[in-house]
């Protein structure tokens, strides 16, 4: 008798199993269907188990593959969730062939010091984009502000808007949100509408996703092709990662 077993999985919490048995010179086309006996089937399933308690390595590295497509496959999705970025602010050509995703909090003083290597790096390469991924968990405040910033976006002013809260000094409240919003020359009263808006929290919440997606643990946090960069970091990794990520594209 030879028998040849192999194991697939059934949704996310089980494995199928199934068997091609031969005996003799017959054989069983089709494994565990209805035309196989009783017999047949209590054949079936005790050749299964004797072949995993004689072969545990099968099982183990099944359970590593599963694993694996399951990691993978929740990267691809963080990665979705993170092109999909109409409505963010961004600052840079829009057909730039780098993008550079920075999730910040205007509350977050390592972002503030991380804003300006952001604009030289920008002012020195004309095909990066940034897009910045609003993320307000600093303090109650760090919410306004990033409704300000993606309401600053829909005037199409965004840039100037953001350059101005992030040089600003001290808690990011009404004054300061107001000072950054005349000095962008936005439309007061049609900013203040945008910022309540329901697309505006849409984009928030969606931020939200993708930060948790890509398990985040703060800000700022900068996404250049596939690397994940946490914190501040020096221009020099910067600028490594998008020759990275320009010899990728």
């Amino acid at each position: 008798m030879t028998t040849t077993i192999s194991i697939i999985k059934s949704g996310l919490g089980g494995l199928l199993l199934s068997a091609g048995i031969a005996f003799c010179g017959s054989s069983i086309i089709t494994a565990a269907k209805a035309e196989l006996s009783a017999n047949q089937q209590r054949d079936v399933t005790t050749l299964i188990e004797n072949y995993i308690r004689e072969n545990p390595s099968v099982i183990r590295d099944v359970l590593a593959k599963l694993a694996s497509d399951e990691a993978l496959a929740m990267k691809q999705a963080a990665y979705q969730l993170l092109a999909d970025d109409s409505g963010d602010p961004t600052i840079g050509p829009h057909d730039a062939r780098i993008t550079i995703y920075e999730f910040s909090d205007y509350n977050c003083g390592y972002c503030k010091r991380l804003f300006p290597t952001m604009m030289e790096i920008l002012a020195d390469d004309k095909d990066v984009k940034l897009v910045v991924k609003e993320l307000p968990i600093i303090t109650e405040s760090s919410l306004a502000a990033a409704q300000a910033g993606i309401a600053a976006q829909r005037q199409q002013k965004f840039p100037a808007f953001h350059a101005a809260l992030m040089q600003w000094r001290g808690k990011t409240d009404d004054n300061a949100l107001l000072a950054a919003a005349k000095q962008a020359r936005l439309d007061i009263e049609q900013w203040r509408s945008d910022m309540n808006a329901p697309q505006t929290m849409a984009i928030l919440r969606r931020t939200e996703q993708a930060a948790m997606a890509l398990e985040l643990r703060g800000t700022p946090a900068l996404i250049i092709g596939t690397q994940v960069i946490p914190g501040a970091v020096p221009k020099e990794q910067i600028r490594q990662a998008i020759a990275e990520a320009r010899k990728n594209s």
